[in-house]
């Protein structure tokens, strides 16, 4: 992960954000301290403080790297790159040549290090999403890197006409994905809610991150585990499953899960 401070060349060597870049991913994400004033940053980033909001996300925090730097549609885009050296359009590298700088404000960015953030902003980090278990009803169980966990009714958190597919659909709603360093949980592209939104607003849950891992490892099996258990082939188990005998919680081309409580009850049966 890279880090940069975003300065201004009006407000000396005030640090009004922090940028993260994740190399592997290609995800930017903005942290803005709890000192900055609306006034004094970016207008993209000032909207997010006046909603009471100090994470960007990471498709808003694209948006403003994208404002600037030269457009991938450039007429001339290929001479530029080769200018700088680039064999291909890399958003980037291109911020970083230039360090953050664009003709319509006077703000940039500068290189520094993680020990630099504020504690306010790695307090953040502590409650970062580790695990989000989609349950029934649009609720969410969701682990934090705290070690505490929130249940999550995301018909209130989820507003907005674009999240109605997903709440509609079992499927789509179990399809949701954790964000790059635990940042929140997403869709899709700005279909997200951040992990600080729900860390404050779940309803808290008598959980760790460890029970929870310790009710995987105690509860559930694999295709191997369940032929062990019911002394039967794979052939048997696959049977099992195609007449609904058996319900996998899992099932991929590779194999599937099983509760080892209902493969018991085969057993009492």
């Amino acid at each position: 992960m890279k880090l940069f401070a975003i300065k201004s060349d009006s407000t000396g060597d005030k640090v009004l954000g922090y940028l993260l870049y994740y190399e592997k991913t290609g995800q930017f994400y903005i942290e803005l301290p709890g000192d900055t004033d609306e006034w004094e940053t970016p207008l993209l980033l000032s909207s997010f403080i006046k909603r009471g909001q100090r994470t960007v996300n990471s498709y808003w925090s694209r948006v403003w790297v994208q404002q600037r730097i030269v457009p991938p549609d450039r007429q001339n885009i290929s001479a530029i790159l080769k200018e700088n050296g680039l064999e291909r359009y890399d958003e980037f590298a291109l911020l970083t040549l230039a360090e953050g700088r664009c003709a319509q404000d006077d703000f940039y960015i500068e290189p520094s290090e993680e020990t630099n953030l504020p504690r306010e902003i790695r307090d953040r980090f502590s409650i970062r999403v580790e695990e989000a278990v989609p349950l029934a009803d649009g609720q969410l169980l969701v682990f934090f890197r705290n070690g505490e966990a929130r249940r999550c009714d995301m018909k209130k958190l989820c507003g907005g006409r674009r999240f109605v597919p997903i709440l509609q659909s079992g499927e789509l709603f179990s399809a949701l994905q954790i964000q790059t360093d635990g940042y929140g949980i997403t869709w899709g592209e700005n279909l997200d809610v951040d992990a600080g939104r729900l860390y404050r607003e779940g309803a808290d849950v008598p959980l760790s991150i460890r029970d929870f891992r310790s009710y995987a490892a105690h509860c559930v099996t694999d295709t191997a585990g369940a032929c062990k258990l019911l002394k039967c082939s794979r052939q048997n188990i696959s049977d099992l499953v195609k007449r609904g005998k058996l319900h996998p919680i899992h099932a991929s081309a590779a194999g599937a899960l099983f509760l080892l409580s209902e493969l018991r009850e085969r057993l009492w049966q």
